[in-house]
């Protein structure tokens, strides 16, 4: 065991796992020498050489197409698109190639490959640097989305990405990058996709979050149960496609209370498809409308506006009020 970083257990997931296999391949703008703009690729060009680390130019949608063509081929591509905000020029790539192609072929093909963004508000960014833009993703069938909020489940997810047959998006929360330590394996280990974790057991109400929102939500429950006796559950879904709809519905069918948190803007996010599905499968549970405790549906404002645009203790602890004096 060692005391890891988030940084340091993503990096450590990919060294594993390019010992571990020789078709794993990292690409991307500076993940070379430079090991990254955070450092997520710090010492993997020096280990394993400029044909299985390599710098590309600055053109998102080629690094996707590129990996798209080597994962077909065999490879194991982990690509890096520096900011999710920049993840636009590349939805033709992912959305029509990477998402269809196993489909398109009748099984002949797959893509297992992997795509890390780092994403999410709290770090006073410029424009364009901090959108949470995982939802765009929930309409397309064929791709998976993990999104870790801790150190240990940074490397667990993403070594069962890489090792995954098909695509993956791995969504980085940019504010718990160096803010958390955690023991964690130094060697290979696999945390599984589709399985929400319970960060904490309880029996008022239901907080589901992921990423960044965790600790959020932590924080939040701790608050009102000092404040008012409240026992909340908190459910960390680390993957948002495909969903543990059985851990959120077990919980929702305990407290028939619900709050979801989520730094993207509310109208069609995570956070609805959320709502749609508690409602089709647990409705008679709920004691409560599900209350959603989201960004604005604004775009993401400058850094000086963030702290009021970004989902806050206090804004949790007003909706789990909500909920249970409803």
């Amino acid at each position: 065991m060692a005391v890891m970083t988030m940084i340091k257990a993503i990096q450590d997931g990919m060294r594993v796992e390019m010992e571990r296999d020789d078709s794993v391949l990292v690409l991307g703008e500076d993940v070379g020498v430079n090991g990254g703009v955070f450092r997520a690729t710090e010492g993997l060009y020096q280990q394993f050489g400029e044909k299985r680390v390599f710098d590309t130019p600055l053109a998102e949608s080629g690094i996707i197409g590129t990996s798209v063509a080597l994962a077909a081929l065999g490879f194991r591509p982990v690509a890096e698109i520096q900011f999710q905000g920049f993840v636009y020029e590349t939805m033709d790539q992912i959305c029509s190639q990477a998402a269809r192609l196993r489909f398109r072929s009748g099984g002949r093909f797959n893509v297992p490959m992997v795509i890390r963004s780092p994403f999410g508000g709290g770090v006073k960014t410029p424009e364009m640097h901090s959108d949470s833009l995982e939802a765009l993703f929930l309409h397309t069938p064929g791709l998976k989305v993990v999104i870790p909020s801790n150190p240990y489940d940074a490397k667990g997810l993403l070594i069962a990405a890489i090792r995954d047959p098909d695509p993956v998006l791995y969504f980085e929360p940019m504010r718990l990058y160096r803010s958390v330590k955690q023991e964690v394996p130094e060697e290979a280990y696999t945390v599984p996709i589709g399985k929400a974790r319970i960060v904490k057991e309880g029996s008022d109400v239901t907080l589901i979050a992921y990423g960044a929102m965790v600790p959020m939500a932590e924080k939040a429950a701790l608050q009102a149960e000092k404040e008012r006796g409240i026992k909340a559950e908190i459910i960390d879904l680390r993957t948002i496609n495909p969903l543990d709809m059985d851990t959120l519905l077990a919980s929702v069918e305990k407290t028939g209370r619900v709050v979801i948190v989520h730094e993207a803007v509310k109208t069609g996010g995570v956070g609805a498809e959320l709502i749609a599905r508690i409602n089709e499968s647990a409705i008679l549970s709920l004691e409560a409308p599900v209350v959603r405790v989201t960004g604005y549906d604004t775009p993401y404002p400058i850094s000086s506006l963030e702290d009021e645009w970004l989902p806050s203790v206090g804004r949790i602890r007003t909706a789990i009020d909500q909920v249970l004096d409803f």
